[in-house]
């Protein structure tokens, strides 16, 4: 779990979770291999449960079936997290309708996954996510997009959030309606594009520094 992911969800759980009085947290990939959340849910108010494919550190749930969730019942959980887990999922929509399922009305969900990042295969490596994509996973279950980002950060001195090459896209969504996921109608659904700078709100996106010679060059050409 890198340093990143975890000051990503400590945003979520400072801006979003933490104005609930009480709260039922269901973590989907939660086996701590190299870090997890369940430190960011420590206060009283917060009762964590880790899910995962396979018995571990950190794994409450261990899943038979990765996609047979039926162990657990609808509207369970008041806030369902996920972070480093969906490029993994082979069937990550069939996931997402999960999550979605046993989310409470109102509730909220938190979904962090990689934008960019070398092929890191556990046991297999399959996405990588945009902020159009993670939107996209909020339309699929009819979910209300709250705040979408990928690699942004609450200042552009907040170093440690921003990366090259090992991004991330974070998506903070509500379920409006009770019950199992609604799905979109396809047949009549029409891709409107969403406006990303409202969704990711005060936060700022990642800036490329320029080379001590690129800054040179560009300083050399007003100058002529």
């Amino acid at each position: 779990m890198h340093q990143s992911s975890l000051l990503r969800m400590k945003w979520f759980v400072d801006n979003y979770a933490s104005k609930i009085a009480k709260a039922k947290v269901l973590d989907v990939g939660s086996c701590d291999k190299n870090g997890s959340y369940k430190s960011l849910f420590g206060d009283q108010r917060y009762h964590y449960t880790g899910l995962d494919m396979e018995a571990g550190p950190n794994v409450d749930i261990a899943l038979k079936n990765p996609y047979d969730w039926s162990l657990i019942a609808d509207e369970s959980y008041d806030l369902v997290i996920s972070g480093q887990a969906f490029e993994h999922i082979e069937f990550f929509w069939i996931t997402m309708a999960e999550m979605t399922r046993v989310l409470k009305k109102d509730g909220l969900m938190c979904v962090i996954a990689p934008k960019g990042f070398r092929e890191h295969r556990f046991p297999v490596d399959c996405y990588r996510f945009f902020s159009d994509g993670m939107i996209a996973l909020a339309r699929y279950v009819n979910l209300e997009v709250l705040h979408v980002h990928s690699n942004c950060a609450p200042s552009e001195d907040d170093t440690e959030w921003y990366s090259e090459n090992n991004a991330d896209s974070m998506l903070v969504a509500q379920k409006p309606y009770a019950g199992p996921a609604q799905y979109i109608d396809v047949r009549t659904y029409a891709c409107v594009p969403a406006d990303q700078q409202a969704l990711r709100g005060s936060l700022k996106p990642y800036k490329r520094k320029r080379s001590g010679l690129a800054r040179f060059l560009k300083k050399s050409h007003w100058r002529r």
